[in-house]
């Protein structure tokens, strides 16, 4: 696997749209920064890191919405890739459907939100847009 980040963003993707409620995700310090931001932004119910012998892994609780049963997460995808890295600054931020979705950055600050790096004024590479 040469892109863990697109793994994790396409096991999350065809789980939600299978109608899945559990994912579970091989752990990474990035993984579970970016498994911390979906749940803080409300895209995911809860999530805990399960330690195991082999390796540790990630196990994510999708959020579906009652009335409707479909996903939080429309749509999921990578922007920046390990082919074509993508890196913006503080005056090219994204701006996800006007202000609705996040993008997420990796910055000198670790991985936030564009509304964050706006706020505090970085720029960094864009990771991904999640709505």
């Amino acid at each position: 696997m040469t892109d863990p980040i697109s793994d994790f963003l396409t096991r999350v993707r065809n789980a939600s749209l299978a109608g899945h409620k559990v994912v579970d995700i091989p752990a990474s310090k990035m993984k579970l920064e970016l498994t911390r931001i979906l749940h803080e932004k409300g895209y995911i119910l809860s999530y805990k890191l399960v330690e195991g012998t082999p390796f540790n892994t990630i196990k994510i609780a999708l959020k579906y919405y009652p009335e409707t049963k479909k996903s939080a997460i429309k749509k999921i995808s990578r922007v920046s890739r390990p082919g074509l890295r993508r890196y913006v600054g503080v005056e090219d931020l994204p701006r996800v459907l006007n202000g609705l979705g996040i993008a997420v950055i990796s910055s000198s600050k670790g991985l936030i939100t564009d509304k964050e790096a706006k706020t505090l004024n970085i720029g960094g590479e864009v990771i991904c847009y999640v709505y």
